[in-house]
Order: C-alpha cells, then sequence, then structure tokens
C-alpha cells in the first residue's frame, strides 16, 4: 500500500475541517510538521483545538494558526515563547488547559493504547488536581488523568517507507509517536521516503499501522526558537 501523497494540501484536503481536535508533533520548534500546519492554515479550518507541548512561535509553527485565529483552544505544557499566545489568552480570546509535560505524553500515548484514563503523582496537591478524581495507592495520593485522542495528528518523522514504518531522528522524535498513536487519521511529515522492504525491521520506531497518510518535505526550515552567538573571539 503506498501512503505517499504529493504534497501537504493533497494530505488533508478531505480530512481537515471546522471544530476538530489535532494532535500536533514537536517540541519548542523542534520535530514540527511545517509543511502539514502550513497547509492547516491555508485550508481556512476554524475552531480547532490543537493538542501540542507548545504552540510554537508567533511567525512559525502552530503560531502562525494563532495569528488567523483558527485555534480556539490549546491543550499544551509551555507557551512562553509566543506573544500573540499570551495576549489571546490574556483577552479571553483563547482557552487554555495547561498539563504537565508528563502527563501530556501520557495522556496521549494513552489515548492510542485505547487506554481511558490513568493515576498519576503528578499535580497532586496544585491546581491541576482540582475537580479530578484523587485515589489513595499503598500510603501515597494519586490523581486521575483522562487520556486525549484526536481527529487528525499531524506528525514529523525523519524517514518513513511507503507502508508508513517511521523513523524518528534523535531529539525530533520527542511528542510525535504519541501523536501518531493518538490520531484517527494520521499524517506524516518526512524528510526521505523509500520503499517497502527498505527499512531495517529493528530500526523502525512506528509501526506503519498507525500511519494513513505521509507528505515528503526533503528540505524543511528546521528554525530554532533562539539563537545567541557569542560576541567575543573564540
Amino acid at each position: 500500500m503506498n501512503k505517499v501523497y504529493a504534497n501537504a494540501e493533497a494530505a488533508i484536503k478531505d480530512v481537515i475541517a471546522n471544530n476538530q481536535t489535532l494532535a500536533v508533533g514537536g517540541f519548542g520548534l523542534c520535530g514540527i510538521p511545517e509543511k502539514l500546519i502550513v497547509a492547516v492554515k491555508q485550508s481556512g479550518a476554524t475552531g480547532l483545538t490543537c493538542i501540542s507541548n507548545n504552540a510554537g512561535v508567533d511567525d512559525f509553527g502552530l503560531g502562525i494558526l494563532l495569528q488567523t485565529k483558527q485555534i480556539k483552544k490549546m491543550i499544551s505544557s509551555y507557551v512562553g515563547e509566543n506573544k500573540e499566545f499570551e495576549r489571546q489568552y490574556l483577552n479571553g480570546e483563547l482557552e487554555v488547559e495547561l498539563t504537565p509535560q508528563g502527563t501530556l505524553a501520557e495522556k496521549l500515548r494513552a489515548g492510542g493504547a485505547g487506554i481511558p484514563a490513568f493515576y498519576t503523582q503528578t499535580g497532586v496537591g496544585t491546581l491541576i488536581a482540582e475537580g479530578k478524581e484523587q485515589r489513595s495507592f499503598k500510603g501515597k495520593n494519586y490523581i486521575l488523568e483522562e487520556s486525549l485522542t484526536a481527529d487528525v495528528a499531524l506528525v514529523k518523522a525523519y524517514k518513513a517507507d511507503k507502508a508508513g514504518n517511521l523513523i524518528f531522528r534523535k531529539t525530533a522524535q520527542n511528542f510525535n509517536p504519541e501523536c501518531a498513536m493518538a490520531g484517527k487519521i494520521t499524517i506524516v511529515e518526512v524528510e526521505q521516503v523509500v520503499e517497502i522492504g527498505e527499512l531495517d525491521p529493528d530500526e523502525i520506531h512506528l509501526a506503519g499501522i498507525y500511519v494513513n497518510r505521509i507528505i515528503l518535505n526533503a528540505s524543511p526550515e528546521k528554525r530554532i526558537e533562539q539563537k545567541t552567538l557569542s560576541t567575543e573571539a573564540v
């Protein structure tokens, strides 16, 4: 089965719609599906709920969807690099559900594994625990966290075969496998596409069963949030 589409626009054309929940891979700007995010912007879809570790920066990553106010809610762990995010939240224009980073990863993993909820110590005794069921196990308190799934997952990987088996590169792996598992439809942006059978089975990080569509972006920008250069001679 060949899951490769001609471009990002073709891959999302009959998938992205208003008021959907999207799970988007990435950590900061590392390992984000750059082309797919641009395609979502160009689709004009609104009322989106985005599950992602963060919201990119003002002019890159998910930040471009905030600029056009296509996102109504963010489920995130860290949002400190995006001034437009801050402005919309403080003005009541954006709903935000802040989630501890490890809990967010487990929410996505559990959702992809068909687990509806799990107990964790993270957040006990804080605002995170308000309104959540609590139980004690072996003398320690835990809160119940519900898992997350998404209508569509947008994922970045390094390499894929045409059946959707994926290899991630170093820290760009981050939340991408969990997002891929949690999506009802998963679209992956990769830097290389190879024929089925070319990948060593022992090197595959995520099986193609989780992947529905693939697009090639052989030259991603891979921008970083902040660059600081020394002013002193080395």
